[in-house]
């Protein structure tokens, strides 16, 4: 998943429940989901953003070498600016890119 080119928004938006729940039928079960999702999405771009800091890691223990680097520096705004996971989630579901079961609803089916 790409999610430096979402098209989420930045910032907050108020959203009707209602119309987010009309494939679910259910406010809670289409908050888990996109709950979900946002945590997988969180620990996506905390390991990148660990991936990427981790290049920049001294493991020296003398405390006078600390340093500012202005590459880590810029990556670390760069991870600020990306929309959040919640809302990155949100859009994702919205748009229906994210694939989600109930296997209770299933198995209710097919007896």
């Amino acid at each position: 998943m790409d999610y430096k080119k979402t098209n989420a928004p930045t910032n907050t938006i108020t959203r009707n429940m209602m119309d987010l729940c009309e494939e679910t039928g259910n406010v809670y079960e289409t908050v888990a989901i996109i709950g979900k999702r946002a945590n997988q999405i969180g620990l996506e771009m905390k390991n990148d953003l660990s991936k990427k800091l981790q290049e920049f890691a001294s493991y020296n223990d003398n405390l006078e070498e600390v340093f500012e680097n202005r590459e880590q520096i810029e990556i670390s705004r760069y991870y600020e600016k990306l929309p959040k996971p919640t809302l990155i989630a949100t859009q994702e579901f919205i748009e229906g890119k994210v694939y989600h079961r109930n296997p209770t609803k299933e198995k209710e089916k097919l007896q």
